[in-house]
């Protein structure tokens, strides 16, 4: 799971979040906990545009001690991977499509944040990538 550090800054009556990481992930709250509550989401959104614009997500920067963190989902995370795999090894949809054995509209739901997706199904696709999906408990 990636866990992104967050910069909070007290910002006139309230709390701005930013991410070092990810630039677009920008919000603001009235208090720390509601801000942090929605550094969840405007993450989430950011990366929303990586996918969208075929461009790989940046990788999680080290947290410094104290630092403020979000953790993505691990359905998130998975498709992270999944992504910059795709985009490193320059394979589009179609022909991971055909690698899995699978037709392109379900690669597009795969790589959608959106689509619910097994994890079995991602780890099957980052397989057909060369790569293998690894879960460890912490």
């Amino acid at each position: 799971m990636f866990v992104y550090p967050v910069n909070l800054v007290p910002d006139g009556d309230g709390w701005l979040v930013t991410f070092p990481d990810i630039p677009e992930a920008i919000t603001s709250a009235p208090s720390k906990e509601e801000a942090m509550c929605m550094a969840q989401d405007a993450l989430e959104t950011a990366i929303e545009f990586y996918f969208e614009d075929d461009r790989a997500v940046p990788m999680p920067s080290k947290v410094k001690k104290g630092q403020d963190v979000v953790e993505l989902p691990m359905s998130v995370s998975a498709k992270v991977y999944l992504l910059n795999e795709m985009i490193l090894q320059r394979v589009r949809p179609a022909e991971l499509a055909r690698r899995m054995g699978t037709r392109p509209q379900d690669v597009n739901r795969i790589v959608d944040l959106h689509h619910q997706t097994k994890i079995d199904t991602i780890a099957s696709a980052l397989r057909s990538l060369g790569k293998r999906l690894d879960l460890t408990l912490a």
